[in-house]
């Protein structure tokens, strides 16, 4: 199903959907509330607007409304419970004095797994919110709009553990003949809002098509993304779809085409293959060199006009860091513990699985991706620089990259590229609510807006490694290694959730899986 969504997609619509699915979520109760009232008492705050951060501060929210945020005056100094607001009957208080809180995380590019990885929902949900991520965007639908809808309705009514859901619709899915011109592309979006999904993402069509469908999607008031797929982008590429009234691109594909200066086409080898992955993907690593210079009279116009058309860039650097450094990316600390056998399986090289491009990857490739990785960020770090919005992605389920853990990557990610940790945060938080049309709801702990809340014990912004699941590694008084951090609560829609009782929870579901199977991890080629 990946697999066919990934290769064949950008040549001809998807025109079905696959019958397997992957098992939805169980519908049982287990975080705390939401509660008449809920005091979170004594914690620093990190609001997500960019402000620095303030505290201590007690937060009232009111079943699933912030109501109040009160200064409790300087750190360190016993607080005057004059100051403090009351706990009403039937309130619930959490101390969380030395703490830190800052909004529920956004994953604006989040696929929920599928019957290749042989990922549950559940499993999936539970890394998310273990790791602060209360909302996310599912660009593609790729169980099936249906199925995503479902589960979409069941976390809005907290029925199910898991993020709030948005979903956008591969362009053509479930058209019974492939869209060949502008009056099929606005039929087939028209019955996609009707069908209720949030958006569409795009791979790649004809410009009449692609035109047509994103300008009716626009009318419509719903919102686009594209991964521009390479077979399409020397006819279509970023700017085309940001002047159709696209909102918001993911990866890079389509932004460096548009940057070219001394040639249209990528300089492909004469022996390329689309549908050699490893081809495709080397070849990938080699193109930012071929786009116009940082900060050039050609790359300035095109960051420029995509400012002015206010167009979101969506990077999702991490799921391609093991291009640059697979062995880092393959070994990361909490693949034994916490990926799941089926899911490490289908990370392994493979001709089968989408993303295991791993024929012979080595240190050339790795090089070129170094270098590939500094110019995008260079262009990406201006680009947040100059007021443009850049929100945090991950794609995960790919490349070694599992679910939570490679999303707190992107976020080391955007800080290598020159981001301040709080622009950062604001890119995980405010800026993806804004991609989503939901900023005046979510994005920032603020009077009024909906109750997506993180808390942690230790200071993010100090070190963003707090935010893994795994923790962060210090030396204790007696020189011993010791883990600091990891999410403590997840609040989302008002209900509190021990984020470590779900880290917990995926680690079961991890050892059942491998007490079954008798399953061990082991590097490729090595028995």
């Amino acid at each position: 199903m990946r697999k066919i969504l990934a290769s064949l997609s950008a040549i001809v619509f998807f025109i079905g959907t696959s019958n397997a699915q992957i098992t939805k979520a169980p519908e049982v109760k287990e975080g705390m509330g939401p509660y008449t009232q809920l005091i979170i008492r004594g914690v620093t705050l990190i609001n997500g607007t960019g402000a620095p951060p303030m505290g201590p501060v007690d937060i009232v929210v009111e079943q699933n409304r912030i109501v109040q945020i009160s200064s409790l005056g300087s750190p360190g100094q016993t607080i005057n419970p004059a100051r403090r607001p009351q706990l009403k009957e039937g309130g619930k208080e959490l101390n969380c004095e030395g703490m830190f809180a800052m909004p529920g995380l956004i994953d604006v590019h989040a696929h929920i797994g599928g019957v290749a990885q042989g990922t549950p929902a559940e499993y999936v949900f539970k890394l998310w919110m273990a790791h602060g991520i209360t909302t996310i965007r599912e660009p593609g639908s790729m169980n099936g709009l249906d199925w995503v809808l479902d589960e979409k309705k069941k976390s809005a009514a907290n029925l199910i553990t898991a993020p709030r859901i948005f979903a956008y619709t591969v362009f053509g899915q479930g058209s019974r003949t492939p869209i060949t011109n502008g009056d099929q592309a606005r039929a087939w979006v028209q019955q996609n809002a009707k069908n209720g999904a949030d958006g569409i993402k795009f791979f790649g069509a004809s410009p009449e098509v692609m035109d047509a469908a994103i300008r009716e999607n626009k009318k419509l008031g719903l919102r686009s993304c594209a991964h521009h797929a390479q077979t399409d982008v020397a006819r279509w590429n970023v700017l085309n779809s940001a002047r159709a009234g696209m909102t918001s691109m993911e990866h890079w594909y389509g932004l460096p085409e548009a940057l070219f200066t001394d040639r249209t086409i990528q300089d492909f080898p004469l022996d390329y293959n689309y549908n050699d992955e490893q081809n495709r993907f080397e070849e990938a690593g080699k193109l930012w060199k071929q786009a116009a210079a940082p900060y050039s009279e050609h790359w300035n116009k095109v960051m420029n006009e995509l400012l002015s058309l206010d167009f979101t860039l969506d990077p999702t650097f991490n799921i391609y860091e093991a291009n640059r450094d697979l062995q880092r990316t393959r070994r990361a600390e909490w693949h034994e513990t916490y990926t799941l056998p089926s899911l490490w399986k289908f990370y392994e090289p493979s001709l089968q699985s989408h993303g295991s491009y791993w024929h012979n990857w080595g240190t050339e490739q790795e090089v070129e991706w170094k270098n590939n990785y500094r110019l995008w960020m260079a262009f990406i770090n201006e680009y947040k620089n100059r007021g443009g919005r850049v929100t945090a992605g991950s794609d995960n389920g790919f490349i070694y990259q599992t679910y939570g853990f490679g999303y707190i990557r992107e976020l080391e990610l955007l800080r290598e590229a020159g981001f301040h940790p709080l622009e950062v945060i604001r890119s995980a938080t405010l800026y993806g609510a804004q991609a989503l049309g939901m900023d005046k709801e979510i994005g920032s702990v603020e009077i009024g807006k909906l109750a997506d809340i993180v808390i942690i014990n230790a200071n993010p912004l100090k070190n963003l490694q707090v935010l893994y699941g795994t923790g962060a590694i210090e030396l204790n008084k007696d020189n011993k290694a010791i883990r600091t951090g990891g999410v403590l609560y997840t609040i989302k829609d008002g209900i509190v959730y021990d984020a470590k009782k779900l880290l917990q929870d995926v680690k079961q579901m991890v050892d059942d899986e491998k007490k079954k199977t008798g399953w061990q991890l082991r590097q490729p080629g090595m028995n």
